[in-house]
């Protein structure tokens, strides 16, 4: 029985590794996100924690947005190119942070005219500028991320992280006990600072490791436009994912108000335990499979079985203590949120199979067969999402998204099974496409 045991662990070793560095992020980030929030429903109005919410989100959007697909290329790539590692690292991040801080300013001087709840986004140039640098700093991060998930080191991305949730935290309690006047734009200027420290902290620590002279490499444009193409396939699929979810507080706020929002986020925060493990699952065995293809259906049928049986738990989990959790925040926040954290829970289990199903036509280079299924599904879950909330408010927003996600999973879930079920002429397509990665030079032994 060790034996056995002792083979099992050797062989996923350092899938379930990278996979609990991730969870161990997520665990830090939300003990501190979780204090954030309560110090800011308890310092600020629910009005400025709506707005704060809804900034950040956009912020996290727009962050998105602007990693170009990058973060999720240098997965891919980084163990394929080990000697342009630090010039393709250094190449994107130039890249997201100029983009991000453009894109920034165009959506602070613009999302006003569609939101007055927004107006205070450009209330004077230091707002503006405030918060495309958060855009900026928040692409820069999530590439960084990426990139060393593409290095197997999540050890490296858990203390980048930590280090953000704690500074942003000092910095909230010290705003809300030095200022008198208190913002919501506060509340976002302290995710600003985390994430700037964090960063600047991991470059210091690679200076002194010796993994970099502090020289910023020149950008190589030329290997950027060769994986161009890639990237850009990469960055429409993250958007189509993701893009949908992260947009639901905004949406909240822009077809609802800014308090309705301060409920809903706190509510779609804590629903995000349930996602987690799942979602770590799925990013270790992107990282580890694109090297190697073969591994694929094995890994799949394990990383699927965990994420069920998590998934289940954490929503007994979210259920059953959903008050307890929410009244922590407040009374209100119960009265609100509650069946709303619950349906965004349950929503957990279908969206699984669809970051499978994603990570899949990654690794097996079908990117361009999902988008087209993956730009219906988004559309479906926005067009589900404003529909519920004209018609039931936050809960009814909450019910629409799950009702669109638990369709995709339906249409999604034949790819996922025929790849942990492979037949003949699919292990033909895994051994060509294992070949061709195995041109080049220097790939690691991950299995």
């Amino acid at each position: 029985m060790k034996t056995l045991l002792y083979k099992w662990i050797k062989t996923n070793g350092v899938m379930l590794f990278n996979a609990a560095s991730f969870v161990g992020t997520f665990i830090v980030k939300a003990g501190f996100g979780f204090a954030f929030w309560w110090i800011a429903a308890r310092q600020f109005s629910p009005q400025n924690v709506g707005f704060a919410s809804a900034a950040i989100s956009a912020m996290t959007l727009l962050g998105t947005f602007c990693m170009l697909g990058l973060g999720t290329l240098l997965i891919r790539e980084l163990p394929r190119q080990p000697g342009k590692a630090v010039s393709l690292i250094s190449s994107s991040l130039i890249l997201v942070g100029i983009v991000g801080l453009g894109i920034g300013l165009l959506f602070a001087l613009a999302i006003p005219f569609f939101s007055h709840d927004l107006q205070a986004l450009r209330a004077s140039p230091q707002a503006v500028l405030l918060f495309a640098l958060g855009i900026s700093f928040t692409a820069l991060g999530m590439v960084l991320d990426q990139a060393l998930f593409g290095f197997l080191r999540g050890d490296l991305q858990l203390w980048r992280n930590t280090l953000f949730a704690g500074a942003k935290l000092a910095a909230l309690a010290i705003a809300g006990f030095l200022l008198a006047q208190r913002a919501g734009l506060t509340i976002y200027t302290t995710w600003l600072i985390g994430d700037a420290l964090s960063s600047a902290t991991l470059a210091a620590y690679a200076v002194f490791k010796g993994k970099w002279n502090g020289r910023i490499p020149r950008p190589q444009l030329g290997l950027l436009r060769e994986l161009g193409p890639s990237a850009i396939q990469h960055h429409l699929l993250n958007l189509l994912m993701m893009g949908p979810n992260m947009a639901l507080p905004v949406l909240v706020t822009v077809l609802i108000s800014t308090t309705m929002n301060a409920w809903f986020y706190i509510a779609f925060l804590l629903a995000d335990i349930v996602y987690v493990i799942p979602q770590a699952l799925v990013t270790a065995l992107y990282a580890v499979s694109s090297a190697q293809p073969e591994v694929l259906a094995r890994k799949a049928r394990l990383t699927l079985s965990l994420a069920l049986i998590t998934c289940l738990l954490a929503n007994c989990v979210i259920f059953f203590g959903s008050k307890l959790l929410l009244g922590l925040f407040g009374p209100g926040y119960v009265v609100q949120g509650v069946w709303c954290m619950r349906i965004l829970g349950l929503a957990a289990i279908p969206f699984f199979i669809k970051d499978h199903y994603i990570s899949i036509c990654r690794i097996q280079d079908r990117i361009a067969q999902a988008l087209l299924p993956l730009t219906a599904g988004a559309l479906l879950e926005l067009a589900a999402s404003t529909l519920g909330a004209r018609l039931g408010g936050i809960t009814g927003l909450s019910l629409g998204w799950l009702l669109a996600v638990c369709i995709e999973a339906l249409f999604m879930s034949r790819r996922v099974y025929k790849t942990i079920r492979p037949t003949s002429i699919n292990q033909q397509e895994v051994q060509e496409i294992s070949y061709q990665h195995q041109m080049h030079e220097n790939v690691p032994n991950y299995s």
